[in-house]
């Protein structure tokens, strides 16, 4: 018996479609949701600008329909301003969220460059309605940074250390072209104009411009004393290799060990995480509203500075120390095997000798700083070869180092909070990167890009916070 394929009716059909528009979007819709939490925000305190129409002059958008747009497509993977405003016209949802109303992409655009900051605010609100549902366990935070690729090509990225050598291979290739040119021209008995001297004449002239243009980034560095130009986005630095970012942005962000949401989240253009945890887990304290909190962080977070600051503002900190160090690298013992006499005000060596306090301590950096010295002892032990290979051994002592060894007995004793920090922080960024699909930046400037990332955190934020209580419950918290 024949059986035909599943036909859908004729276009041409008149059919009976639901009276409203919002019978096409169900109660559990994340965009009622977004409708819902957007009414009740106060623009203005925000920062959000013409939150108040003109009397004068044609009707704008109001800010806080475009809000909306882009809080969907960031939870949609949409963040283009041409993609959204396509939306507008085909997407039954966002129809309905838009109430039918249809901006062009430079408006979307235009809002989005213009309201940077008041983003930031309303991902903070945000934080303060997962607080009000109980979402945060506000007892561990993991903080961890990550790249983000900038919207500028590594061939348009120069630092000092690169421009240099950029120079050097342009004066290399110039004497070799030179020296074709001569042979050139001995072989074409001195005729000019030849094919061959012209294209040879051309490429000099390329070579000579490029030169004149790379000595002229490197006179600028030298006046701005910057380390790095950036032609593109001039903001956007040149990250390390193993991050496989080449030009791009550094994101801190401090998250809840309960259910992995975002607390706080910060953008800088600074390669290393180095004395950013202070400012990220104090802020995310204070988004949570508690006095003290436990934080944990990886080895490149391990600053004297930063640990001390944080004790003293009611975070305790298990950040492990890193492998490094002149000792370590030669294969020598490690400070770590010295054992601090606090009563003798000195170091016991591996080999029982006793190192002493000399002198008085000197400020560097900041920050005073002793040194121990092995001078009258260390000539006669016997594990001198492994220890040093000058005259004798040498350490240095911060004077808050007794934060350090007291975290680093902290760290020892709980090993397992690096295991929950890697689950902790993954989740986010594998969310950010591979399901929102955010690997680059679609902004230029620094002051965009948090703009941008306020929008992406918020984004992550609520898709965590409707799978864990779902859309009605949000809308309920909202209008309580």
């Amino acid at each position: 018996m024949y059986r035909a394929h599943i036909l859908g009716p004729d276009r041409s059909q008149l059919l009976l479609l639901p009276d409203a528009i919002d019978d096409y979007v169900g109660c559990d819709n994340p965009v009622r949701f977004i409708d819902a939490f957007v009414d009740e925000l106060d623009l203005a305190s925000a920062g959000f600008s013409r939150v108040q129409a003109k009397v004068r002059g044609r009707p704008g958008y109001d800010p806080a329909d475009l809000l909306k747009l882009y809080i969907y497509g960031y939870l949609n993977r949409v963040r283009s301003s041409r993609r959204l405003e396509a939306e507008t016209h085909r997407n039954i949802e966002v129809i309905w969220l838009m109430r039918r109303l249809t901006p062009d992409f430079k408006t979307i655009a235009d809002f989005r460059r213009e309201n940077h900051k008041a983003f930031r605010q309303v991902f903070r609100q945000f934080v303060l309605l997962c607080r009000e549902l109980d979402l945060f366990g506000r007892e561990l935070l993991a903080v961890d940074g990550t790249r983000i690729k900038a919207v500028n090509n590594k061939d348009r990225n120069f630092t000092k250390a690169s421009l240099p050598k950029l120079i050097a291979q342009s004066d290399e290739r110039l004497e070799r072209y030179l020296a074709r040119l001569e042979a050139s021209d001995k072989d074409e008995q001195g005729t000019p104009g030849g094919g061959h001297a012209t294209e040879l004449e051309a490429k000099i002239e390329s070579i000579r411009d490029r030169r004149e243009r790379l000595q002229g980034y490197l006179n600028t560095l030298q006046e701005t004393g910057e380390d790095q130009l950036s032609l593109t986005d001039p903001d956007a630095r040149a990250m390390a290799p193993k991050t496989k970012v080449g030009v791009g942005y550094n994101i801190q962000i401090a998250v809840d060990a309960r259910h992995s949401l975002i607390a706080e989240q910060q953008v800088t253009n600074e390669v290393l995480d180095y004395g950013h945890l202070t400012d990220t887990a104090k802020a995310a304290t204070e988004a949570l509203n508690v006095e003290a909190i436990e934080v944990v962080a990886d080895r490149g977070y391990f600053q004297a500075e930063d640990i001390e600051a944080c004790e003293k503002a009611g975070i305790t900190p298990f950040v492990p120390k890193p492998d490094r160090g002149p000792a370590k690298r030669a294969g020598l013992f490690p400070k770590e095997a010295f054992t601090y006499d606090a009563g003798q005000d000195g170091y016991r060596c591996p080999g029982g000798q006793f190192l002493r306090l000399k002198g008085k301590g000197k400020v560097r950096d900041g920050m005073e700083r002793f040194s121990y010295t092995g001078k009258d002892v260390c000539s006669g032990c016997a594990l001198k070869s492994q220890c040093t290979k000058a005259a004798y051994r040498q350490l240095t002592r911060y004077a808050n180092e007794v934060l350090l060894e007291r975290m680093a007995e902290r760290v020892k004793a709980r090993p397992e909070l690096q295991g929950v920090r890697r689950q902790t922080v993954e989740h986010p960024f594998g969310s950010i990167k591979q399901w929102m699909n955010q690997g680059a930046f679609l902004m230029k400037r620094l002051h965009n890009v948090r703009g941008e990332f306020s929008l992406t955190a918020l984004a992550y934020n609520i898709r965590r916070a409707i799978t864990l209580v779902g859309v009605p419950a949000l809308i309920a918290a909202v209008r309580a």
